[in-house]
């Protein structure tokens, strides 16, 4: 039997234990997971009667193997398309028209969390939320005429131990994978700190977001607004009343994203003030003074949102001859949702074809 253990929860996470499940029949797979939910950044949440994504808002038709996975292997019960198109504003504020080259948009009625809730319920898969994991633990395994093997164990924040397990997958944002891999007790310097350097090198953009409700509809000929030269202090503006079954008739919801340096200065500063700037600053561009004033709010800050740029593969693969893979969109080196997804497929082919 082939024990296998998963560090973080995200959509890489779900569609690695998917192939695991799929073409291992023997394996065993362990999730810990330190929040309360499932896909990461895809997050969701529910109020009232409103469904929204808080941090990713779509997934993209960009890569064929995961358009696939969510038309096919998923079904499309639940599964919509947006279809308004996104369009730009610069540093002034001034919108134009976009293009959307045809490419889907894609959610769920329910929220894209159901991505990996969806990918997990089809597998075995023993998933433990709020298990925030603090330690690695390399065991070298004995000798030739030892029956002990080489593996990896996981100690979480309550000091209760996991594993030990024949493979370990690490799923987080690359500067915490980067730290648990520092303080692990691995008998492999060299290759930890270069695995560790190579990790660190990967550059993130924090994100503060902030969600707005409105009683009333808005008229826009989009679904979002993007901000194309970087230097507004907003990057993205959304309608989640675009999203089929989101948001009721005769409300609207924006999910405002700020940019990387606005996010990184006010990224501590109370949610009541950012929101309130926030939505000022949403009212200026879309021209409505209205959408100063929402009725309700909520936020959240990604301090690790997107990763800029990827990392080298060469520390990646010498880690894997022991066993440690890494992946998620920093490993695909493009933050994207298909990104992330296509890095846990790519990952459980190559643990299967291992073994």
């Amino acid at each position: 039997m082939t024990k296998i253990g998963i560090v973080g929860a995200g959509a890489a996470a779900a569609a690695a234990t998917y192939v695991l499940e799929e073409t291992l029949p023997d394996a065993t797979v362990t999730v810990l997971e330190k929040s309360g939910g499932v896909c990461g950044r895809a997050a969701t949440r529910r109020r009232d009667d409103i469904v929204y994504d808080y941090g990713a808002n779509y997934v993209k038709d960009d890569d064929e193997r995961v358009t696939d996975l969510l038309t096919t292997t998923l079904g499309t019960d639940g599964l919509v398309d947006i279809t308004d198109p996104v369009w730009t504003f610069d540093r002034d504020g001034d919108v134009s028209e976009g293009r959307d080259a045809d490419e889907h948009k894609w959610t769920y009625r329910a929220g894209l969390t159901q991505i990996a809730k969806r990918l997990f319920a089809r597998t075995d898969a023993d998933v433990h939320r709020r298990t925030r994991v603090e330690r690695l633990i390399r065991d070298a395994g004995g000798d030739e005429n030892s029956d002990e093997a080489a593996g990896w164990r996981l100690e979480d924040a309550d000091g209760e131990e996991w594993g030990p397990f024949d493979t370990l997958l690490l799923n987080p944002p690359a500067p915490q994978t980067a730290d648990l891999l520092r303080s692990a007790e691995w008998d492999a310097d060299e290759l930890r700190e270069t695995l560790v350097d190579a990790i660190s090198g990967v550059p993130y953009r924090t994100i503060w977001t902030a969600v707005l409700h409105y009683p009333f509809e808005l008229e826009h000929p989009y679904y979002a607004l993007v901000n194309t030269d970087k230097e507004h202090e907003v990057g993205w503006i959304a309608r989640e009343e675009c999203k089929p079954g989101h948001v009721p008739d005769g409300e609207s919801l924006l999910i405002v994203q700020a940019n990387h340096e606005w996010s990184v200065q006010h990224y501590d500063d109370p949610p009541e003030d950012n929101c309130a700037a926030l939505a000022r600053i949403a009212a200026d561009v879309l021209d409505d003074e209205r959408l100063t004033d929402p009725d309700w709010t909520d936020h959240q800050g990604w301090r690790y949102a997107l990763p800029e740029d990827g990392v080298p593969t060469g520390p990646l693969r010498s880690a894997e001859a022991e066993g440690l893979y890494c992946l998620g969109d920093w490993v695909a080196g493009e933050g994207r949702l298909h990104a992330a997804l296509r890095s846990g497929l790519e990952v459980g082919e190559r643990i299967a074809l291992e073994r």
